[in-house]
């Protein structure tokens, strides 16, 4: 398997988990503006909404392979700033199981940051 098939993979893999969480957050936002306050965050439904949007939007750019380097950066630090604010509990088996999804997560996102999209891609196709 060539470098731009497994890039292609790894994007898959990558998006998955935030377009469905981003559409879950827009079918549900009351919910997610309800825990987005249970940490003491302000403005709980404006960020949930901006949340949903971004993870929504940020998982299409990395399924496609648009944008692909700077979503790639932005993705990781969203999924260390979110696991870090709402996943912090070391007391807590699933959490820390949480928190530590976020971190590989944001690894993952780094490396992409750093391969850049691939040939498969919306980027390479307007180089």
């Amino acid at each position: 398997m060539n470098n731009d098939t497994q890039l292609l993979i790894a994007r898959i893999l990558l998006s998955i988990i935030f377009i469905m969480s981003g559409l879950q957050k827009l079918f549900g936002i009351e919910g997610t503006a309800g825990y987005i306050a249970s940490v003491g965050l302000p403005a709980a439904t404006l960020l949930a909404w901006a949340a949903a949007i971004f993870e929504t939007v940020a998982g299409i750019f990395i399924l496609i392979g648009f944008q692909t380097r700077n979503t790639a950066w932005l993705t990781a630090l969203f999924c260390l700033f979110t696991g870090f604010v709402f996943h912090f509990n070391l007391g807590d088996q699933m959490q820390t199981i949480n928190l530590m999804k976020n971190i590989a997560m944001a690894g993952g996102f780094l490396a992409l940051a750093s391969a850049g999209a691939g040939a498969l891609s919306v980027d390479a196709k307007r180089a």
